[in-house]
């Protein structure tokens, strides 16, 4: 999982945004009657191919944010580009076809429990009519082999394991062939094992097609390890954005972005002491080398 020190300054150019955000707001009205706030004017590009990480605190507005760009939740004011269609101007029939373009992997992976692997993944083909049966019976094997469940194929989600389930919910995101990839929370209840495996995965998948990934996460260690740019919300607001990797010219103007910062130097050093361990050390117990 750990990246190479120079993987930063090898960076090809930031692509043109696959997704713009505008000035959107979000608010709710509360039991109490009080309004929330949720996003506040907010805008942002996110470019073609990335891996962008949204994190906050609770309450922050990541969650609403990610709902935002595929109109799960619709704005009270703004725009909403992908692919430089702004989604708010869509009649519903356009809006449901362009949502394949934009494949959701939730918390709670949200698969038919009564339905094999298959069917799970072929879901999405199957309602909208557009593909043959060998058609369909291709793309869920392609994306089975994608994350590495090619033999559960005819298991049902009862019999998968957590990890696995969350591997058969990007499977059946990457159906469709989408653009973008929107994860919610992905990791949140999994182990850290698990957690690193999927990650893996993740980052596996942008590099082989390219697919564009927008996750929402409380954890700084899935920033650290996946992400290449972070924007940090607070109370419905942008605070800043930066690449994980770089340099800060100054102090980061958050705690979560000095923190993410101290990963990443961790990280960088670890490999460094790493790459000056004699060979030795590979003799040593399994939790002296790991220590």
């Amino acid at each position: 999982m750990t990246l190479s020190s120079t993987d930063a300054a090898q960076a090809p150019p930031l692509k043109p945004p696959v997704i713009r955000l505008q000035g959107v707001q979000k608010s709710f009205a509360l039991p109490s009657g009080e309004v929330f706030d949720a996003v506040r004017a907010l805008t942002l590009d996110i470019p073609e191919g990335e891996i962008f990480g949204l994190i906050g605190k609770s309450g922050a507005g990541k969650s609403t944010l990610l709902r935002l760009i595929n109109l799960l939740e619709r704005p009270d004011a703004g725009q909403v580009l992908v692919g430089g269609r702004d989604l708010t101007t869509l009649s519903r029939r356009e809006l449901r076809d362009t949502r394949q373009n934009l494949g959701m992997i939730f918390q709670q992976f949200n698969l038919l429990q009564n339905a094999s692997v298959f069917d799970n993944v072929a879901f999405p083909l199957k309602i909208h009519g557009r593909h043959s049966r060998a058609e369909i019976d291709a793309r869920v094997r392609e994306c089975l082999a994608l994350v590495g469940l090619s033999e559960k194929i005819d298991t049902y989600p009862a019999q998968l394991s957590g990890g696995q389930k969350q591997r058969v919910a990007i499977a059946r995101a990457l159906a469709p062939r989408p653009q973008v990839l929107l994860c919610d929370e992905p990791t949140s209840a999994l182990d850290s094992e698990t957690t690193r495996s999927l990650l893996e995965t993740l980052r596996d998948i942008n590099a082989k097609i390219g697919v564009t990934i927008v996750i929402v996460t409380h954890e700084l260690s899935v920033v650290e390890v996946l992400c290449r740019r972070v924007a940090i919300l607070e109370k419905g607001q942008l605070i800043e954005q930066f690449a994980v990797d770089e340099a800060p010219q100054a102090e980061r103007l958050t705690a979560l972005g000095r923190e993410i910062d101290a990963l990443v130097r961790r990280r960088e050093r670890d490999a460094r002491e790493a790459a000056n361990t004699p060979l030795s050390a590979a003799a040593a117990p399994r939790g002296l080398a790991h220590a």
